[in-house]
């Protein structure tokens, strides 16, 4: 069972027991995420040029929507103000700052009835990040730039928290991903043929729990629990902000969600940076993961 719970008043530890057991938590805006709001949509608004971020896409060819993407989205995750703001929210949410690891965050984009769902703004089908080679105490913390709605949000399926699903992780290499694949999302319009991690069985979407944050609101779940895009058909496009979060003493003790299905190689954690200073992940501890996961464990 999947359990919504709305600010709750654990501190980090006991949130990432809930988190890892398959619960979603969901904060109000507070000034940190509210200037990180802010930043945002300074940039976005410039990078379209005195058009309507989330309409523009009616009034633009689709590969020069995805031109600026291309350009808008690197400009944002390499911010310097972006590793000035993460480890702000991250404290007022409780988080200890010298514990505490964050990967980049990422400017997400789903365009409305289907007109860029590929490469820079890819939809993403039923897929849980540890497929991806995250660790399974990662954490995802997401919030909306704009206003969003339940036809233009996220959506959890958490049957599957605990039952596994038949998919490509197994030929997915977190290194081989970066050298090859990772760079060339601007060209894929139309079709993605990168070889990303799928369900290769068919998965039940419902239930399903769709969470709608206020705008500077946050949602927080486990990098393990199975997620898909929610088809767009809201007529805007929706731009939100996720990133992701370890806490090294989990990392240490190789504590986090159960191992259902995922089968890839190699470890994110050496994107990760502590909030405190910046220092990267330990190589002891990154080394640690860099082998094929094992189900079950």
């Amino acid at each position: 069972m999947t359990n919504v719970l709305s600010n709750p008043s654990f501190d980090d530890a006991t949130r990432r027991e809930h988190l890892y057991s398959g619960d979603v938590m969901v904060y109000g805006a507070t000034p940190a995420t509210l200037a990180l709001v802010q930043f945002t949509r300074e940039l976005v608004e410039e990078a379209f040029a005195g058009r309507d971020p989330q309409v523009a896409q009616y009034e633009m060819e689709v590969r020069d929507f995805a031109t600026l993407l291309a350009d808008l989205k690197p400009r944002f995750i390499h911010h310097p103000r972006c590793k000035e703001l993460l480890p702000a929210i991250l404290e007022e949410r409780g988080c200890d700052l010298e514990r505490t690891y964050f990967d980049v965050p990422r400017l997400r984009t789903s365009t409305s009835d289907d007109y860029l769902t590929t490469g820079i703004a890819f939809a993403f089908h039923p897929h849980r990040d540890t497929w991806y080679s995250a660790p399974m105490c990662q954490t995802n913390w997401w919030m909306p730039v704009y206003p969003v709605t339940s036809d233009n949000v996220m959506a959890f399926h958490p049957k599957y928290m605990t039952q596994g699903v038949r998919n490509g992780s197994r030929r997915y290499d977190y290194d081989e991903w970066n050298r090859t694949s990772r760079f060339s999302a601007a060209t894929q319009i139309g079709k993605d043929t990168r070889d990303q991690p799928t369900p290769e069985e068919p998965v039940e979407l419902d239930p399903q729990v769709r969470v709608v944050p206020e705008v500077g609101g946050m949602m927080v779940f486990s990098g393990n629990q199975l997620h898909s895009s929610v088809p767009n058909t809201s007529g805007r496009t929706r731009f939100s902000i996720d990133f992701r979060v370890v806490d090294i003493d989990d990392v240490e003790a190789h504590r986090g969600s159960r191992n259902v299905d995922s089968e890839c190689s190699g470890t994110s954690l050496r994107d990760f940076r502590r909030c405190s200073d910046l220092a990267p992940m330990p190589e002891e501890l990154a080394a640690q993961y860099d082998g094929r996961a094992v189900v079950g464990v």
